[in-house]
């Protein structure tokens, strides 16, 4: 795992690209989508934001973009907020995912959280399974307002 580089970007979008959800709002362009460029300056400007890839022989294959939150429940907890999480069409059932998942709870410990919280779309239920699997617990119901 290292820390994304604008060079990586056309491959993340692609792999956000890459499934039922992500198919019908990403788009895969070249050169890069502006709101795409924008975006990553954003998020590497930010210290409390990591957009992180896994690269096996020098190849992309899976990112996730990890958040860290302050907050003053939990008196004071930091939390680390897991998003985008996408392994490469090829390197599915390789175990990478759940690599990638414990790469960010080290981080997230080492940055002092207290806990780890991720959102998957109620339509993911195989992402729910996976989660589950490395001990997440669904605890809340989401909501969101499209702007």
């Amino acid at each position: 795992m290292r820390r994304a580089t604008t060079k990586d970007i056309p491959q993340i979008v692609r792999m956000l690209a890459d499934d039922p959800l992500g198919s019908t709002r990403e788009v895969v362009s070249d050169p890069v989508d502006a709101g795409y460029l924008a975006a990553f300056q954003a998020i590497a400007r930010d210290p409390n934001q990591y957009l992180a890839v896994a690269e096996v022989a020098g190849r992309v294959v899976g990112t996730l973009q990890l958040t860290f939150l302050p907050g003053l429940s939990h008196r004071g907890a930091w939390r680390a907020q897991i998003e985008a999480v996408r392994v490469d069409t090829p390197a599915r059932g390789t175990g990478l995912g759940r690599q990638m998942i414990a790469w960010a709870q080290h981080e997230a410990r080492q940055r002092g959280c207290r806990m780890v919280q991720l959102t998957s779309s109620a339509s993911r239920k195989d992402a729910h399974r996976f989660y589950e699997g490395l001990g997440f617990e669904q605890s809340h119901a989401g909501f969101k307002l499209v702007l």
